[in-house]
């Protein structure tokens, strides 16, 4: 479905708009006319975990921009960054940065000697969610979750999982596992943080591919929840936005255990350094997966918004400009944590991302 609106919200506080489908319309509710001058079309492809986001900043954009359309299709972070480099999208939302192989080429949307850009905009904790009948209240550590998501825990009763669920009655039944069948960040982010966290045990790579032949697979993060939902025992690792109707399993940080919180996803981030190599503008993060303060949540995925740092068509530059603008501003991360239960970017990495998307033409 498109969505296009107009409104009386001033240009500042809105300048960006993701919508999850392929084409658009216009409706113009009352309220007066929008009094943006942007106008245009752009095309994103990418990260699902970033579905329930895009969908408020599309209704927060096009209340503001009659003129202007932005279309999202969420794939997943693969194709997105597959589509975008090769030019078939103006912009990708991925939950991995560019791998070097794909920094070494450059779209063929940007101009000439310049290059694609990394900019976190969503930032989300992810979940181990089950699908456990009279469970409400599960606990298990980094090690016991490679276990199972690498199947050699699999049965809910097996004494990995009770030793530290005391008083929970357990099924003996097997464990379910649900992974993600494409190339996904979210992928990439839950391997890195159990090859951190419990490298004797999970002995694959991080990889955006899931690594071993386990469990069922299904395409994009809604596919995944919707296949733990309708399968009794299961279990599925998922942005915290998809795992409505599942149970959310606390994570083990330290020597405690930690219900899943947005708040200490982003202060996991906001403690992590840039990734090196980047060059300007590029602000890919490499997330300390081993933080144990109190309340972390080191299961964090950063999805990024990825872009050219200079278009060909100066038109569209000034689009994606504005669109970026708005993602990144208090008013844009307020939305998303609204309708995705994200966390806001924290005040200096929002002022780095403002300053990289200044650059933006």
């Amino acid at each position: 479905m498109n969505l296009t609106r107009t409104g009386s919200i001033a240009v500042v506080a809105v300048a960006a708009a993701i919508l999850l489908s392929s084409c658009a319309t216009n409706e113009t509710p009352s309220g007066g006319a929008s009094t943006s001058a942007l106008s245009g079309t752009l095309s994103g492809i990418g990260s699902s975990a970033q579905a329930a986001a895009e969908t408020a900043w599309a209704a927060d954009f096009q209340t503001a921009n009659s003129g202007a359309t932005i279309n999202y299709d969420p794939q997943g972070s693969g194709a997105g960054r597959t589509s975008f480099t090769s030019g078939a999208a103006d912009f990708a939302g991925s939950d991995a940065a560019l791998k070097a192989e794909e920094l070494a080429t450059v779209s063929p949307l940007c101009a000439a000697g310049t290059k694609m850009i990394d900019l976190p905009v969503y930032i989300s904790p992810i979940a181990v969610a089950y699908n456990l009948a009279g469970v409400t209240d599960l606990k298990l550590d980094a090690t016991t979750i490679a276990g199972i998501f690498k199947g050699t825990i699999t049965t809910w009763n097996d004494k990995a999982i009770t030793a530290q669920n005391p008083g929970v009655t357990l099924p003996s039944a097997k464990i379910t596992v649900v992974h993600r069948s494409d190339d996904s960040g979210t992928t990439q982010n839950f391997t890195e943080y159990l090859s951190a966290n419990a490298p004797a045990v999970w002995d694959a790579p991080a990889a955006q591919t899931y690594p071993y032949q386990v469990g069922d697979a299904a395409k994009g993060g809604s596919g995944v929840a919707d296949a733990a939902k309708a399968t009794k025992n299961s279990i599925a690792y998922l942005d915290e936005s998809a795992a409505t109707g599942l149970g959310i399993a606390e994570l083990k940080v330290g020597s405690s255990y930690v219900k899943i919180n947005a708040a200490g996803a982003a202060d996991v981030v906001a403690k992590s350094p840039l990734a090196d190599a980047r060059g300007a503008n590029d602000l890919a993060i490499t997330i300390d997966r081993k933080n144990t303060d109190a309340n972390a949540w080191p299961m964090v995925l950063v999805s990024y918004l990825i872009v050219c740092n200079d278009y060909k068509d100066d038109a569209k530059g000034a689009l994606v400009k504005a669109y970026a603008t708005y993602v990144a501003s208090s008013a844009g991360q307020a939305s998303a944590a609204k309708a995705a239960g994200s966390a806001p970017l924290a005040p200096d990495l929002a002022t780095k991302v403002a300053a990289a998307v200044a650059t933006i033409k």
